[in-house]
């Protein structure tokens, strides 16, 4: 091991950008830190911020997902640290369709990485996307800017490209939140041809939109293969997106949701527009992906 400590800055994420479903990606500049120190033995793992004040779905022992992140890491390369010292500070809301668990399953892969002292490599997207079965959310996460990704003979796979600089993506939290799994469970196993042909049109078409063209983003946006069937899930959202849409917003749901994405060229939503029980930022899109440095 080349050092004993080291800090791992992540971004968060979001994902699908309307039909590019479990294909398409975004970091933005929201980020969660990761100290890691090496002890003697053990494991402490402290939690501030997003993920602190006793929420049940963030555990304290080797359950936390960044600590098997860096166990699976660990294991890859050959490297067994004798005890481990953890502070997590989570600024990305869990469970809003921000790519929360995709980051923190990243830092660990790249804190395992520095263990090591191994530089990140394709197999580092691969570790980190079996944690949830698709690599959008990792992708964006590890390399930063907009991620195409796939899988093929089960290996994940993402290139990253750099966005238009004029794209200015707004976000709108609303206070609930939204299990990825459940949202998952209202969708079909099969969709009409005409469906999936649109969105395959519409998903493509967005790479043009986010990368040169930004004046197509309301209709790359356009999808009629996952929102409507999670609809009921988060209603408000859903009608929130519908309004920005219909004023000519390319307004999306955030991954699993309930966060509303808007792609703008402002940096804003039109000021009139009724956001209660939102809170709306601006985020700038995260270029630099997961960043290590020594302590």
């Amino acid at each position: 091991m080349t050092s004993t400590g080291f800090r791992a800055t992540v971004p968060g994420s979001t994902a699908n950008l309307g039909p590019g479903f479990d294909a398409l990606g975004l970091a933005l500049a929201r980020h969660d830190v990761v100290e890691l120190q090496v002890t003697d033995e053990g494991l402490k793992v402290e939690v501030f911020d997003a993920g602190a004040g006793g929420i049940a779905d963030v555990p304290t022992d080797e359950t936390h997902l960044v600590v098997r992140a860096i166990r699976r890491a660990c294991a890859h390369l050959g490297v067994r640290p004798p005890g481990l010292h953890l502070r997590c500070f989570n600024n990305i809301p869990h469970a809003r369709g921000l790519g929360s668990s995709a980051a923190a399953v990243v830092s660990g892969v790249a804190l395992g990485y520095a263990l090591a002292g191994a530089p990140l490599d394709d197999e580092a997207l691969q570790l980190a996307a079996e944690f949830e079965g698709h690599a959008d959310n990792a992708a964006a996460s590890l390399l930063g800017g907009l991620v195409v990704a796939w899988c093929e003979d089960g290996r994940f796979h993402a290139e990253r490209v750099t966005p238009a600089p004029s794209i200015r993506p707004v976000v709108a939290v609303p206070a609930v939140k939204s299990s990825t799994d459940a949202t998952r469970g209202l969708l079909p196993a099969q969709v009409p041809h005409p469906d999936a042909a649109h969105s395959a049109g519409r998903a493509a078409l967005s790479v043009l939109a986010m990368t040169a063209r930004p004046e197509l983003l309301l209709a790359a946006t356009e999808d009629r293969l996952h929102q409507d069937y999670r609809a009921s899930a988060y209603p408000a959202s859903t009608e929130l997106v519908r309004t920005l849409r219909a004023r000519g917003i390319a307004a999306t749901i955030s991954g699993a949701g309930p966060t509303v994405l808007a792609l703008t060229t402002t940096g804003e939503l039109p000021p009139d527009t009724d956001v209660t029980g939102f809170d709306v930022a601006e985020l700038g899109v995260d270029l630099a992906g997961v960043q290590v440095a020594a302590l």
